[in-house]
C-alpha cells in the first residue's frame, strides 16, 4: 500500500479495507514503518518500533490489522520496554500485558511501538532528557503538547490514524489542542488500570486515544471499556455503542462557556476568537448557548496545592520503586531537575496534607457535578496560549520546588485539570486554527460523570459541520513535504 494512500483513512477505514480483503495486516504494517521511516526523523514521536510479528492480533477483531502504537508509560506489553520517559526506568522491561493491553490485542490493533512522554508523564510539553524533544508536525519548532506528545505528534503526522494516550490533569487533551487532532478523556472508571494499578494519581489518571477522527476514538472506547474485577472505580455502562452516539443527533444542549479559567490568568487573543467563534457554531447547531459562572468550590491556590500534594506523593512511590529495582542512585544524572524537586516535594508530604487534598478532590468533584445539573456541557478553550516553542517551557524555574513546577504546569493548562480531578469526561475538538499562523486551536467541551454519550453525539455533529481531516501538517507521512 502506498503510503500516501494509507494516510488518507482513519482506523475505521482502515479496518474495512481489511475486511473486505483490499489490503493485508502485513501490508498496512508495513505502510505504518514506511511512515515511521519518513517523519519520525524529523518528529521523534516514537522512541521504540518493532517488527508487526511481535504483536499478533485476533483475525475476526473490529479493528483487525491496524496500526497501533502505545505510550511509554502507564500500559505494560510483554516482553517490551515501558520506561516512563526516565533514565532511572530505562530498560525496564514489561512482564505481561496490562489488561488495557490485552484489551487492545482483542480489538485487533497491531501495536508497533511505543511514543515518547516527559518524564513520568509530569508536564504539558515532551521533552524528556532519556529521548530528546518531540517535535510538532505543523511547525518543527514548537512543543506537541505533553504528556501524550509522541502519540499526538504520530497520528497528527499520519504514522498510525489512532494512538494510546493517557491523561492526569490534561495530557490527552493538550497534546490533541497542539497538534490539531481529537482527543477524549474518559469518565474515571470508564477503563480498567489493573491488574497491577488500581488507580493512578489518586483516580486523577485515566487511559484514551487521540485520533483523527471522532469515529475511530468511539470505536475503540467501546472495544476497551468496562471494569475489572476488584477496580476502585466503576462509570456507569453505556445505554448503547458510543460509536452509534457518534452519529446520533444531540439534541438541544444547554452549553455554559467559560472563556477565563479559574486561575484568572490571561488568554491569549486568537484563542479567544476561536472560543467565541465555536460557541457561535454550536448555537447555529440549536444549542442554548450562554456565558455562566461555574465554580471550582475551592481557591485556585487551594487547588494547585492539593494536586501537588497527590502528584508528588505518587512519584515519590514511583521513583523509589526504580531506584530499588535497578539498584540506581535517586540523582541529576538519573532523575530531571524538575523531578528531584517534586520527588523532595514528596517526601515531606504529610499523611493528613495528603488526606486533606483528597477532601480538595470532593469538593470540586461535588461543585462541578451541581455545575453539570444546570448545563450539560461546559466549552472552554483547551490551552490558554499556542504551542511554546521548544527548549523554552522551564525557563526561569531552576531551582525550583514540587509546589511551583506543579503551578507552572497549570499556569500552561489551567482549562483541563479539574475535570481529572471531577473523574468526569472531557475532550478536545480541533475546531479551529490561528489565521495568523495556521496552528490548530483545540476548543474544549466537558460533561458530566459518566456522560461520554453527551460529548460522543456533540463531537460527531462537530465534526460535521465543520470538517477538519482536510488540515494537514507541514509533516505529513503521505506527502514529498516529509
Amino acid at each position: 500500500m502506498d503510503l500516501s494512500e494509507y494516510v488518507r483513512y482513519d482506523a475505521t477505514g482502515l479496518a474495512e479495507l481489511v475486511t473486505r480483503r483490499e489490503v493485508t495486516a502485513a501490508e498496512l504494517a508495513e505502510a505504518a514503518g514506511r511512515a515511521i521511516e519518513a517523519v519520525n526523523p524529523l518528529l521523534n514521536a516514537v522512541v521504540e518500533s518493532w517488527p508487526a510479528e511481535d504483536a499478533p492480533v485476533t483475525g475476526s477483531a473490529p479493528l483487525h490489522g491496524v496500526p497501533f502504537l502505545i505510550k511509554d508509560l502507564a500500559i505494560a506489553m510483554a516482553g517490551k520496554r515501558s520506561e516512563l520517559g526516565s533514565r532511572l526506568a530505562a530498560g525496564h522491561v514489561a512482564r505481561a500485558d496490562s489488561s488495557l493491553m490485552r484489551r487492545i490485542r482483542r480489538a485487533g490493533l497491531v501495536t508497533l511501538g511505543r511514543t515518547a512522554t516527559p518524564e513520568f508523564a509530569y508536564s504539558t510539553t515532551t521533552e524528556s532528557i532519556l529521548y530528546g524533544p518531540t517535535r510538532n508536525p505543523w511547525d518543527l519548532s514548537r512543543t506537541a503538547g505533553g504528556s501524550s506528545g509522541g502519540s499526538a505528534a504520530a497520528v497528527a503526522s499520519g504514522i498510525v490514524p489512532m494512538a494510546h494516550a493517557t491523561d492526569a490533569a490534561g495530557s490527552i487533551r493538550v497534546p490533541a489542542a497542539s497538534t490539531g487532532l481529537f482527543g477524549l478523556k474518559p469518565t474515571r472508571g470508564r477503563v480498567t488500570m489493573g491488574p497491577d494499578t488500581d488507580e493512578v494519581f489518586n483516580g486523577l489518571a485515566v487511559h484514551g486515544a487521540l485520533s483523527r477522527s471522532v469515529r475511530d476514538s468511539a470505536l475503540l472506547l467501546d472495544l476497551v471499556q468496562g471494569a475489572e474485577a476488584g477496580d476502585p472505580y466503576s462509570a456507569p455502562p453505556p445505554t448503547r455503542r458510543y460509536t452509534q452516539e457518534a452519529d446520533r443527533d444531540p439534541g438541544r444542549l444547554r452549553i455554559a462557556v467559560l472563556a477565563i479559567p479559574w486561575s484568572g490568568r490571561t488568554v491569549d487573543a486568537p484563542i479567544t476568537a476561536a472560543t467565541t467563534r465555536a460557541a457561535h457554531l454550536a448555537e447555529s447547531l440549536g444549542h442554548h448557548v450562554e456565558s455562566a459562572e461555574v465554580r471550582l468550590g475551592v481557591d485556585w491556590e487551594d487547588f494547585v496545592l492539593a494536586n501537588a500534594r497527590i502528584w508528588s506523593a505518587n512519584l515519590v512511590t514511583w521513583i523509589d520503586d526504580f531506584a530499588a529495582a535497578f539498584g540506581r542512585p535517586v540523582d541529576a544524572p538519573t532523575v530531571e531537575p524538575e523531578m528531584l524537586a517534586s520527588y523532595d516535594y514528596g517526601r515531606r508530604v504529610t499523611a493528613d496534607q495528603f488526606v486533606r487534598a483528597l477532601a480538595v478532590r470532593n469538593s470540586v468533584a461535588r461543585n462541578l457535578a451541581r455545575s453539570f445539573t444546570v448545563h450539560d456541557v461546559l466549552l472552554t478553550p483547551t490551552l490558554p496560549e499556542p504551542p511554546r516553542t521548544l527548549g523554552t517551557y522551564a525557563q526561569g524555574l531552576k531551582g525550583t520546588d514540587g509546589r511551583a513546577w506543579m503551578a507552572h504546569l497549570f499556569h500552561r493548562s489551567p482549562f483541563t485539570a479539574a475535570f481529572n480531578v471531577a473523574g468526569t469526561p472531557a475532550m478536545s475538538v480541533p475546531l479551529e486554527s490561528d489565521p495568523a499562523t495556521g496552528m490548530p486551536i483545540g476548543i474544549q467541551f466537558a460533561a458530566a460523570y459518566g456522560r461520554e454519550d453527551t460529548l460522543f453525539r456533540l463531537a460527531g455533529q462537530l465534526e460535521r459541520a465543520r470538517p477538519w481531516a482536510g488540515r494537514l501538517p507541514e509533516v505529513w507521512a503521505g506527502s514529498v513535504r516529509a
